[in-house]
């Protein structure tokens, strides 16, 4: 949640078009970057054998220990676990249903 001391009050509804114009600009230009790392990065996997030795380093370090590589790998092998909780109450069942649709988009 923000923290409502630092928000400042929009003063009229120009300003708060103009202000929505800058971040959607933002925002753009945000997306624009992200998307062409997107390609950049799929472009240098698609060469030669880089997907491979990103395997076997994920490999490496998994046996070395580093737990965070071992769960790349399981996860991208389809082994990831299924996290699941049984909630009795409906109230608590709805806010939970929720809280899981939002990181499930987040994921995707």
């Amino acid at each position: 949640m923000a923290n409502e001391k630092n928000l400042k009050p929009v003063q009229s509804e120009k300003e708060a078009r103009e202000l929505g114009k800058k971040g959607g600009i933002a925002s753009g230009k945000a997306r624009k970057e992200r998307k062409a790392l997107k390609e950049e990065l799929l472009l240098l996997l698609s060469e030669g054998d880089t997907q491979k030795k990103i395997s076997l380093s994920l490999i490496k370090e998994a046996m070395n220990g580093n737990t965070k590589a071992f769960e790349v790998i399981r996860d991208t092998i389809g082994e990831k676990p299924k996290e699941s909780i049984k909630i009795e109450n409906p109230e608590a069942s709805k806010i939970l249903t929720s809280i899981n649709k939002q990181l499930s988009d987040k994921r995707e």
